[in-house]
């Protein structure tokens, strides 16, 4: 067997170690040395990946790897039924930055019912989106307000925030919202974009005084 075919078949049993720093180790060699033949294994083992280091790694390898070859496999990951799969080609998908993956980014992976696919498909959704497609990006992102814990709603802030002044609009409607969670992580949101300095744990007690304020406002 020639030596590169020795190469290839070590490394490839390596994605498949059951100890998780040869993992590593093999993904760091094949992001070290690209070759088209380790896209699949990268792709399917982003999939059942356990570990996040490894899970990593395993992004930086594909990143460096053409894009016109790894986005089509990614690209078909995010139908996949699997949750990890979904999310982890988001993820890399976001890492590389090829626009042509943009169409993929779809309402139902925004929308999608495990936090985890969604808040990657935000942060994809943001590095992806074409110029003049923000509106549309937005409209669909303020549907997930008030979604979630703290590290969902976090994520959803600062991708909306990364949008810029074109949320404003938006979000100062989800201001108004009968769902007091939506408001408050709207005027968290509007907090954030102004001083980001803050931070977003002052943003969301100071969304809450304003609501409780608010609230008590209309009820006196």
């Amino acid at each position: 067997m020639p030596k590169d075919d020795t190469e290839t078949v070590r490394a490839l049993r390596g994605l498949e170690n059951s100890n998780p720093s040869v993992r590593l180790r093999a993904a760091l060699a094949v992001g070290t040395a690209p070759d088209p033949r380790f896209i699949d294994a990268l792709v399917e083992r982003c999939a059942i990946e356990p570990e996040f280091s490894v899970r990593e790694m395993l992004t930086w390898a594909l990143t460096r790897h053409p894009p016109a070859l790894t986005v089509p496999k990614l690209v078909d990951e995010l139908g996949s039924e699997r949750t990890q799969a979904r999310s982890q080609a988001l993820h890399t998908l976001s890492k590389i930055g090829d626009r042509r993956a943009w169409p993929a980014i779809t309402p139902a992976l925004l929308t999608d019912a495990d936090d985890e696919v969604a808040r990657s498909a935000w942060r994809a959704a943001v590095a992806l989106v074409p110029d003049g497609d923000e509106p549309t990006l937005v409209r669909v992102l303020s549907t997930q307000l008030g979604r979630g814990g703290r590290e969902t709603q976090l994520s959803l802030s600062r991708a909306l925030v990364a949008l810029g002044e074109v949320i404003m609009p938006t979000l100062h409607a989800a201001t108004t919202d009968l769902d007091p969670r939506v408001r408050r992580h709207a005027i968290a949101t509007e907090q954030l974009l102004r001083n980001p300095d803050a931070g977003f744990e002052f943003a969301i007690e100071e969304a809450k005084r304003i609501v409780a304020l608010g609230t008590a406002g209309q009820e006196g």
